[in-house]
């Protein structure tokens, strides 16, 4: 059912849509961000965003775990993007399913360091991002799908 956990500061974009959507096969984008459910300017145009074939639907965090854990989103192909580490962590505490989350976009910002050409992180992310390592989530850094996995623990 969950394709790929993408963890995306732009949310949706080009390479989400036309490079990972297909090659991972999904016919569902969940983008998982309590401010972005709220807005509906952003809502229309992560809408116009997504490839035409491809249902979207922009949850809070609370309604994509109740979402993933419903038996009725098995028939789904999910891909699921959230903008932040922490985001990602919440979602893998709570959907038992997920067991690797991806690193494709983090701008660099205060306190934050590079530490790919892709991926910045803070102080915070990198315990985060131990205890789910701990926890035995896989976290892989790939801006596209045709990129070597990289393990984030080789980076950090």
């Amino acid at each position: 059912m969950i394709k790929l956990i993408r963890i995306d500061d732009r949310l949706l974009h080009g390479q989400v849509a036309f490079a990972w959507t297909p090659a991972l096969g999904a016919d569902c984008i969940v983008v998982s961000n309590d401010k972005v459910a709220k807005d509906e300017f952003i809502k229309m145009t992560l809408n116009l965003a997504k490839p035409a074939t491809v249902k979207l639907l922009i949850k809070s965090l609370a309604d994509t775990v109740t979402f993933l854990n419903d038996p009725r989103s098995q028939s789904l192909k999910i891909l699921v993007i959230v903008n932040a580490v922490k985001d990602a962590s919440i979602l893998a505490n709570e959907v038992s399913e997920i067991k690797s989350v991806n690193f494709g976009g983090i701008r660099t910002k205060e306190g934050a360091r590079s530490i790919s050409k892709a991926i910045a992180v803070t102080n915070d992310d990198i315990a985060i991002i131990k205890e789910m390592i701990g926890k035995g989530i896989e976290l892989e850094v790939r801006q596209v799908p045709t990129d070597k996995k990289v393990l984030i623990e080789s980076l950090i």
